[in-house]
């Protein structure tokens, strides 16, 4: 199969760009698409033949369930239903945008692939132009996981997507690299209070100011055997080809592992903020500045895709504070290594 990457971008006429990928989406194909957080692969979240495409060239496990993705507000009644106060209290505040609500589906709509045989789903309405676009365009729910090879780092460029899904899917919209970074939050609120599955651009700080209290397990609470409410809880995710492991940010540890690993025979990858740029190892990959965890989640993927392009046998990826979206950030690192420790 041929992939085609179709560029869009606000200041040209894109019509004949998003035509082309409604008809790769209504003909039952799939079609990658920039969202504000990362690239997702998309198909028409009513028909089971061309969600299946999606598991295919993902190779994802099936009992993942999906987001679905919507154009406007006023879908979300078309999908689910008992729609409880909170959850309209979150999409006045916080869509189009990186909030993902877990909802009680709506029986015999969704494609049985979609939901995973759960009774719920995922819902969100993304804020970006060019997902939102092609959204309302079709105006039909598109289901879409992150466009990369599962258990990979998730793409932020057309050009991560390619490197992972040429051949295997027919379409990339290539709008540029995306702003957040790392996946929309997943909150349940099918039960009381709502508990975030999913950290991401929406912070627990900043759902509470509007909903009220919200639960947050860490990184081993979310370790669960049972089928998963919302993707990313139950394998490894975003983990380059070689070994991760989580190190404090703190010099002279790193500097005693990098020492030890190399004796070891081993080639090591620092991935790090700026500021330890100068420190003696085999490759060094910067994540941004410690200071600035937006811009770290930016790179974060990123960073970890660069990794494969070295020859590192082994990675140390520093930790980063939990406030806001370094919550996030921390759970993506925390999946990359496996939950695994240098020590």
């Amino acid at each position: 199969m041929k992939t085609i990457q179709l560029k869009v971008n606000e200041n040209v006429d894109n019509s004949e760009n998003y035509t082309q990928a409604v008809d790769y989406l209504n003909n039952g194909e799939v079609v990658a698409f920039p969202t504000e957080t990362v690239y997702g692969l998309g198909a028409v979240a009513t028909d089971e033949q061309a969600v299946q495409k999606i598991f295919a060239a993902k190779q994802r496990p099936s009992d993942n369930p999906l987001i679905v993705h919507i154009g406007t507000v006023e879908e979300v009644t078309l999908y689910t239903e008992g729609i409880p106060e909170v959850a309209k209290k979150c999409m006045d505040a916080f869509w189009p945008g990186p909030l993902t609500l877990i909802l009680e589906a709506k029986p015999n709509l969704l494609a049985p692939s979609v939901t995973a045989g759960l009774t719920t789903v995922g819902v969100r309405m993304p804020n970006h132009a060019v997902a939102l676009q092609l959204l309302q365009t079709i105006q039909k729910p598109i289901a879409a996981p992150s466009a990369n090879r599962s258990g990979k780092p998730s793409p932020t460029k057309a050009s991560h997507v390619y490197e992972d899904l040429a051949g295997s899917i027919p379409c990339i919209l290539d709008g540029g690299m995306t702003g957040i970074g790392v996946e929309s939050t997943v909150l349940d609120v099918t039960i009381t209070p709502p508990v975030i599955l999913r950290p991401g651009g929406v912070t627990k700080e900043m759902l509470e100011e509007v909903i009220g209290p919200v639960l947050e397990p860490n990184f081993e609470q979310q370790k669960i055997e049972s089928t998963p409410k919302a993707p990313g809880m139950k394998y490894t995710h975003y983990a380059p080809n070689a070994p991760v492991y989580l190190i404090e940010p703190e010099r002279a540890l790193i500097e005693r592992a990098i020492n030890q690993l190399q004796q070891q025979q081993h080639k090591v990858a620092l991935l790090a903020p700026v500021h330890f740029n100068d420190i003696e190892v085999d490759t060094y990959l910067s994540f941004g500045d410690a200071n600035d965890i937006e811009q770290m989640s930016a790179l974060l993927y990123d960073a970890l895709r660069a990794c494969d392009k070295t020859d590192a046998t082994v990675i140390l990826a520093t930790t980063t504070s939990q406030q806001g979206v370094g919550r996030a950030v921390m759970n993506r690192l925390e999946k990359a290594a496996g939950g695994n420790w240098y020590k």
